[in-house]
């Protein structure tokens, strides 16, 4: 019998490697993975000698398979263990896949605007990756913000794909070389217009999701069609 998604599930770590000096990916093996939707996430669940538990919820990075990226928080519980010291064949628990409000289906023809600050490039990774992977040509373009260009996740893969992946554009603001958030201007220039009624996706720390959510619809997007997921 097939568990189901909300059972915990062992995983065993099958690769890693870091995006950035703080931010690495996991590949997962899973037993009775049922498969997943770009914009879910994951439940991670470790238990230490003492039976003591901590879990945190991380989005999915992939397409297919599992894999997650962790950035790393020097105050968290969770994230230096992932990060610095979970090794290749240690088992965690997953539980999964979660959530179906901030999610992207490949057969909606909706042009796609993107809008990640920091971390919350990933689920909006699973989305383009997940456009890759199907063949599909909706127009996706991506404004991702984040402090430096050393700070940014999938940069190689990304560079990449703004290069081969037809109808894919990347917009990047690095907020701590201009000395600025982003702002109207940036939305206004990089962002699909209101009446091209676009799914509209925004991930990233809740300051600026609220900020990007506010702008969209004061540039006219309704606010119905602007899925938000957010942290700390």
């Amino acid at each position: 019998m097939r568990s189901g998604r909300l059972t915990w599930r062992k995983a065993v770590l099958s690769a890693a490697h870091f995006e950035t000096p703080t931010a690495r990916t996991l590949v997962f093996d899973v037993d009775d993975w049922p498969g997943h939707l770009p914009g879910q996430h994951v439940d991670v669940r470790l238990t230490a000698e003492d039976g003591y538990t901590a879990q945190r919820s991380y989005s999915i990075a992939s397409a297919s398979g599992l894999e997650i990226t962790v950035q790393r928080l020097d105050d968290g519980e969770v994230s230096p263990f992932l990060t610095d010291i979970y090794d290749i064949g240690q088992p965690v628990e997953l539980r999964g896949p979660v959530g179906g409000w901030f999610v992207w289906r490949h057969a909606d023809p909706a042009p796609v605007q993107l809008i990640a600050g920091g971390s919350g490039i990933v689920p909006l990774m699973a989305m383009i990756r997940s456009r890759a992977e199907h063949g599909v040509r909706t127009p996706f373009r991506l404004l991702y913000s984040v402090r430096t260009p050393q700070d940014v996740i999938y940069a190689e893969e990304l560079r990449r794909r703004a290069r081969d992946d037809r109808g894919l554009d990347v917009q990047y603001v690095h907020t701590r070389v201009r000395g600025s958030r982003v702002g109207v201007a940036d939305v206004n220039t990089h962002a699909w217009p209101a009446e091209f009624k676009p799914a509209v996706f925004v991930c990233g720390p809740t300051g600026f999701v609220e900020t990007v959510a506010d702008i969209l619809v004061a540039l006219g997007h309704d606010a119905r069609g602007i899925r938000t997921e957010r942290y700390g």
